[in-house]
């Protein structure tokens, strides 16, 4: 029974395991149908879409097309336009080529014929220029005959006379322009000058090339002069100044070429008198405190100048320099105020004139440097000043200012033509120096010398203190377009020969008088 139940549920099994392979079997199949009807609908939908895009490609391939022959179309129409165009102007330029052929072939035969008709003119007047000069010499022969003249006298009269006539008209010619420069010139400088005039007053001291220090009485002359001089050597050697000490009473006078030292030795005497104590060891103590005071009031005096002009960025070493001035007098004018006065004047002729005012001023100030060196270095104090600005940092401008304000050195711009009037300007106003009566003389001697050297001057006068000198002429030697002439050949050689500050004006005086007598 066990083997039939088992038989029995085998079959059961395998029965059932059938069946559900069957069952699988159907489903799959169904799947595949399914599956394969899927694939059928995806490729038709898929045919459907590839047709509608294939047809739109085409229409949009068509339009395209399309767009594209009708732009194509329309640039092939507008260059066949262009150079349709194109063909009609050259079409024009080549007839006006042939044109202009055509011309140029008319106006060659026309130059042919007119060469032709030149040459032929050139010949004949070659034959009538020969007669001529046979007729011209024949002419002069006849004229040399009734004048009684060579050619070569006739000539030399000729250029004289052309030689008068020229001059004649160059001494009028010279007289205009002169005449329209002066009245132009004078009446703008007077102006500028009177203007800085106006805007300046300086006080000036007049100091001597000695100072002289006074003694409470004569017996301080012996304790100056000390045991067998000892003193006063010391202070000779201490100060580098001579003392005179002489028979003018209650006085000691010291003379030196170095105006810093003399006032060193003077304030150091000055010092020992009221002090009282005088040997060599104290000698030198005073003499060194006062020489560093000296120093301090330098470069006190150079500072306090280029505060009061507003000039800034000097070098130190010029502007103790420039205090140095104060110590050094020209003419019995004081050097520093004199390059202060010279700076203002010069300021204010640039401000005039339109131009940079400080740099004028720094030119002025500077202009008179080489003074307080001039004992110690060879050469003019113009150039030795030039000399000292370029080698402390000074421009070209100021260096060439300084170095021609005496016309060593020629001037290269208006600046130097400022300074040179600002220092003419100071130094010859009257007061502003002196002279002695044998100079003074001198000067006017040797003015008067060099207009009495020019033939047909009888006389010459020096006035207004040598600024004008006034030249009579003979009339019969001397025309009025000759003495226009003189006039400017005189201030020439007067430029030349003599040195002079300011101006000379030179007046040619011509009188003509008839005379006649009665008789009775």
């Amino acid at each position: 029974m066990e083997y039939v139940f088992v038989f029995s549920s085998i079959c059961g099994a395998a029965f059932g395991a059938g069946v559900a392979y069957w069952l699988t079997i159907k489903q799959l199949k169904y799947k595949l149908e399914e599956a394969a009807k899927e694939e059928f609908r995806i490729i038709e939908d898929a045919r459907q879409k590839a047709e509608t895009l294939l047809k739109d490609a085409q229409l949009e391939a068509k339009s395209r097309l399309l767009e594209m022959k009708s732009a194509f179309d329309n640039e092939t129409g507008e260059a066949r336009a262009e150079l349709k165009k194109e063909e009609r102007r050259l079409l024009q330029r080549i007839e006006n080529i042939d044109k202009r052929q055509d011309q140029f072939q008319k106006r060659e035969i026309e130059f042919q014929a007119k060469e032709k008709e030149l040459n032929n003119r050139i010949e004949t007047l070659t034959v009538k220029e020969q007669e001529y000069l046979q007729l011209i010499e024949n002419m002069q022969k006849e004229l040399e005959k009734i004048s009684g003249l060579t050619s070569e006298q006739a000539k030399e009269i000729l250029l004289k006379s052309m030689e008068n006539e020229a001059r004649h008209e160059g001494a009028m010619l010279v007289k205009r322009i002169t005449s329209e420069a002066k009245e132009r010139a004078d009446k703008e400088a007077k102006k500028i000058i009177s203007t800085a005039i106006q805007r300046y007053a300086g006080d000036f001291v007049a100091e001597r090339t000695v100072s002289v220090v006074q003694l409470p009485g004569d017996d301080m002359k012996g304790r100056i002069i000390g045991r067998e001089g000892r003193n006063i050597r010391a202070l000779e050697a201490a100060t580098g100044i001579d003392l005179i000490i002489d028979d003018t009473p209650e006085a000691v006078i010291l003379s030196g070429f170095n105006p810093v030292r003399r006032e060193i030795a003077r304030l150091s005497l000055t010092r020992l008198i009221s002090d009282g104590r005088i040997h060599p060891a104290r000698i030198e103590d005073v003499v060194a405190r006062v020489t560093e005071e000296v120093d301090i009031t330098i470069k006190e005096a150079g500072e306090q100048a280029a505060f009061d002009l507003g000039v800034h960025g000097i070098n130190i070493e010029l502007i103790k320099v420039i205090g140095q001035l104060k110590f050094r007098t020209s003419y019995a004018q004081n050097v520093l105020q004199h390059s202060v006065e010279v700076a203002f004047l010069a300021g204010v002729m640039a401000a005039e004139l339109g131009l940079n005012v400080k740099l004028a001023k720094r030119m002025g100030l500077l202009h008179d440097i080489g003074k307080a060196i001039d004992h110690e270095v060879d050469g003019p104090h113009a150039l030795i000043g030039a000399k000292l600005a370029k080698k402390h940092g000074e421009s070209d401008a100021v260096v060439n200012a300084i170095a021609s304000h005496h016309e060593d050195k020629m001037p290269e711009s208006v600046y130097d033509y400022i300074v040179q009037a600002a220092d003419a300007l100071s130094g010859a106003r009257p007061g502003a120096r002196k002279e002695t009566l044998e100079n003074y003389i001198k000067r006017l001697e040797e003015l008067e010398g060099v207009a009495n050297s020019f033939e047909g001057v009888s006389n010459t006068y020096a006035i207004q203190a040598g600024r004008e000198i006034r030249v009579l002429v003979e009339s019969d030697i001397i025309s009025d377009t000759d003495a226009v002439l003189l006039s400017r050949d005189i201030a020439q050689k007067i430029e030349a020969t003599l040195t002079f500050p300011g101006q000379i004006k030179v007046v040619v005086i011509r009188e003509t008088r008839a005379v006649e007598y009665t008789n009775k």
